[in-house]
Formats: C-alpha cells, sequence, structure tokens
C-alpha cells in the first residue's frame, strides 16, 4: 500500500470548512442531532472540532494520500456526555461537497459517517 504525507501548507487543502453530518452507522438522526446539528469543522491547518448527539472534540489531523486519493486522517480528544473521551478517525472527499469518513472512540464505539459542505 503507497501511503504519502503531505506536508501542512505544501497545497490548498479542500477538507477545509464546515461539514453536516447526514448519516451515522452506529446512531440514528435523533440522536446524532439532539443538541445541536451535527458538525465536523477542518481548520487550514489540518485541526477542528466536531460534535455530534451528546460527543464533542476537538482534532488534530494530517493529510495524506492513499491509493490515490487524499484522505485527512486525525486523533482527537474531547468528552461523551461527561466523560473523557478521545480516539481517532479519517476524512475522505468524496465530491467537493460531499466527504465521508470515521470516527472511533479509544477501545470503544466506531461508526462510518457521510456529510454534507455547509458553507
Amino acid at each position: 500500500m503507497s501511503i504519502a504525507v503531505r506536508e501542512q501548507g505544501s497545497t490548498e487543502n479542500a477538507f477545509v470548512g464546515t461539514w453536516h453530518i447526514d448519516e451515522m452507522s452506529e446512531w440514528d438522526e435523533d440522536y446524532f442531532n439532539m443538541d445541536v446539528r451535527a458538525f465536523v469543522e477542518i481548520q487550514s491547518n489540518s485541526s477542528g472540532e466536531f460534535q455530534f448527539g451528546l460527543v464533542s472534540g476537538s482534532l488534530d489531523g494530517y493529510i495524506e494520500n492513499i491509493r490515490g486519493k487524499e484522505r485527512l486522517s486525525f486523533s482527537w480528544e474531547g468528552c461523551d456526555e461527561m466523560d473523557e473521551a478521545s480516539g481517532s478517525g479519517w476524512l475522505e472527499l468524496e465530491s467537493s461537497d460531499q466527504i465521508q469518513g470515521t470516527i472511533a472512540f479509544h477501545y470503544g464505539d466506531r461508526s462510518t459517517f457521510e456529510a454534507h459542505r455547509a458553507d
């Protein structure tokens, strides 16, 4: 498998922006939109924030190329209700306005998701 990590700031980051989560494999819409409209927000340095349901956190990411496709891989820390939580995940562009990805809790649940650009 060919994996290449891109230098930060080397080209435009196509993941930058706010993305609204439309679907999650492990949780239904009533849960993931219960507190706020579920989102992932990515900054130009590949860091960001997210919230779905009662889970929120900050993420620290990097862009890599896997089999010819750019992926933003990240680790995250935050909380699940009032408990500390952390994990990892990734995002891939399906189009300029659609992403798919996975978010995982360290030693816990893992969910795929789909989102659209809110900006």
